[in-house]
């Protein structure tokens, strides 16, 4: 415990400037609008290449939860750049939703490449509170690289059973905690306040795995894996799906 504060305090001096702006109340508003979306775009761009086989198996048994009405709609939490879209099947119905209204200009370029969707909307709302969203109103509800900064996982997941229909399916891809035991945990100790504070809320050690399981789905597909971002905390991810 000592040598992670010591470390924290280390680290938190090297990003003192940072610290000092949001003392200020000057980070945070640029990061939302400037920062985080363009470092989010970069990234995306990085994991694309990195975990895109395991989106394509991921998502392949999509069409099989098409609603009744022969449609497949599909509402996605953490849209941020669009970087799911083309995994999505033709005509499917897509809502987006995110917290930060600022991943404009690389949404529009998500869409433009990817037309064989129909986008409906775009919602800016938190995952816990998907108030405009009806109840039992969507097929599939897909969340990739957001649970780690909503306030509240188990309320998102309540948000996200209410809105699907019996039957509909919850799709995730989430970086999470190490084995408590590694040095790799260790290391997102040390990381977690700077890190959280740098890329807007972002949480290293949630263990997003154990909410799921205790969330009411009636069926559970996960699957733990790490993905190769050598030097980062972010190499543990879980995923899978769920079914309502």
């Amino acid at each position: 415990a000592a040598s992670v504060l010591l470390l924290r305090a280390c680290l938190a001096l090297l990003a003192m400037p940072i610290y000092l702006l949001s003392f200020l109340g000057i980070w945070e508003p640029f990061c939302k609008k400037i920062f985080f979306p363009l470092f989010l775009e970069k990234l995306a761009a990085v994991l694309e290449k990195k975990t895109k086989k395991q989106k394509q198996e991921l998502f392949r048994n999509l069409p099989d939860f098409t609603g009744p009405s022969g449609e497949l709609k599909l509402l996605e939490i953490g849209t941020g750049c669009g970087t799911n879209f083309q995994f999505y099947p033709p005509g499917c119905k897509v809502t987006c939703t995110d917290i930060n209204p600022n991943f404009q200009q690389g949404l529009s370029r998500s869409m433009k490449k990817n037309q064989h969707i129909h986008y409906e909307r775009f919602l800016v709302a938190a995952g816990e509170d998907l108030r405009q969203v009806p109840s039992g109103s969507v097929d599939a509800v897909v969340c990739t690289l957001a649970l780690c900064s909503v306030s509240n996982v188990n309320g998102t997941l309540k948000e996200v059973l209410r809105v699907l229909r019996p039957g509909g399916v919850f799709y995730f891809l989430e970086h999470v905690a190490a084995d408590r035991s590694s040095w790799r945990y260790f290391w997102q100790q040390v990381c977690y306040p700077t890190w959280k504070l740098v890329f807007a809320g972002c949480c290293l050690t949630r263990e997003i795995w154990k909410n799921l399981e205790q969330a009411s789905f009636s069926e559970l597909k996960l699957q733990h894996i790490s993905v190769p971002l050598p030097w980062t905390p972010i190499q543990p991810h879980i995923i899978g799906y769920a079914v309502k």
